[in-house]
């Protein structure tokens, strides 16, 4: 089978983060057999708005990139007919990706994300159009699949991102720490997650409009990095107010640490309260900082939610899984 996979985020080389939930997939693809081709803004002319904060957060910065759109989509069309011509499907991350993907002649498996789904309600007709022209709509949560048949798709499949399970469990740091890692805005929660930990041992990875608000923050590092850092931290935070998935979360859930999550979006699929981690309301302090504070002070709590996270991310969350589902929306894809 050959598949062209559109996508507006990928990793531009060696220890570049972004979109590399997407750049794992196709690996996993093709050691499977399957014959990619990425085209991705590393792969096409972008204008500058794409990778830095991201598409929307790049025109909400400098609202003046809006007229480069239309020359940033032909870009993107011109280079995914190319990839296109010989693919038996095309698979395309985020609904702009899907948009473009429909203008290729190809079946086309539509893959949402979260931030796409949020855009898509000020635009529901253009969404509605997109997702119904799509043969298979693939949502990474339960939450985003409804979300995505409220906006008219019918074929939905919910096929979680897959989370690679380290061989062992190191122990934690001594003293405990809580570790939190992502983008440092409003919606992902840093501003509650400041305010929750003050006097608390924090490590922040990060960066994004709020950096100057979380003292330490010691910016984006590297995946293997991150691994390290989920080795040795007792706790992750992962405060969102909405979450399409939560990487973050499965990885330190593989890692065998206990989360402390807010109960929104895909962290619901995640996180079984008080078996894998602690769900709290989102934005609520006071019941974060709890949370966190009681979980600190109890190391056989942290060792035994630990343990049944990353027995539930082996179960539930494996590569092969999601691999073979995704194979499955391909063949459905080609017969619909």
């Amino acid at each position: 089978m050959r598949v062209a996979v559109l996508t507006t985020s990928y990793p531009r080389g060696p220890g570049d983060v972004a979109g590399l939930f997407v750049a794992d997939a196709v690996e996993h693809l093709r050691a499977r057999g399957v014959e990619v081709e990425v085209v991705s803004p590393a792969s096409f002319r972008h204008f500058g708005l794409a990778y830095g904060s991201g598409i929307v957060g790049n025109l909400r910065r400098a609202p003046w990139r809006t007229a480069l759109l239309p020359l940033f989509l032909l870009s993107f069309l011109r280079a995914a007919r190319r990839a296109a011509g010989g693919a038996d499907v095309v698979h395309a991350h985020w609904l702009p990706s899907a948009w473009v993907g429909l203008r290729t002649g190809r079946p086309v498996v539509a893959q949402v994300w979260g931030t796409d789904v949020e855009l898509a309600r000020r635009f529901p007709r253009l969404a509605r159009r997109i997702l119904r022209g799509a043969r298979v709509v693939v949502a990474p949560s339960h939450a985003l699949g409804e979300a995505a048949r409220g906006l008219g798709a019918s074929d939905v499949r919910v096929i979680p991102s897959g989370v690679d399970l380290p061989a062992s469990v190191p122990p934690e740091d001594d003293p405990p720490f809580v570790l939190y890692a992502g983008r440092l805005s409003v919606e992902k929660g840093v501003v509650e997650l400041v305010a929750a930990t003050a006097g608390l041992p924090l490590v922040v990875v990060g960066d994004g409009p709020l950096r100057d608000r979380v003292p330490g923050a010691r910016g984006f590092v590297a995946h293997d990095e991150l691994e390290r850092l989920y080795d040795r931290a007792a706790v992750v935070a992962v405060p969102s107010h909405r979450e399409g998935f939560g990487v973050v979360c499965a990885e330190a859930m593989a890692h065998g640490r206990p989360v402390v999550a807010s109960a929104v979006g895909g962290l619901l699929d995640l996180v079984v309260d008080g078996e894998t981690g602690i769900l709290v309301p989102p934005g609520d302090v006071g019941a974060l900082r709890e949370a966190l504070k009681r979980l600190l002070a109890d190391e056989g709590l942290r060792r035994r939610l630990g343990d049944a996270a990353r027995e539930r991310v082996r179960t539930h969350f494996s590569w092969d899984g999601v691999t073979e589902a995704t194979l499955g929306a391909y063949r459905d894809a080609l017969e619909a």
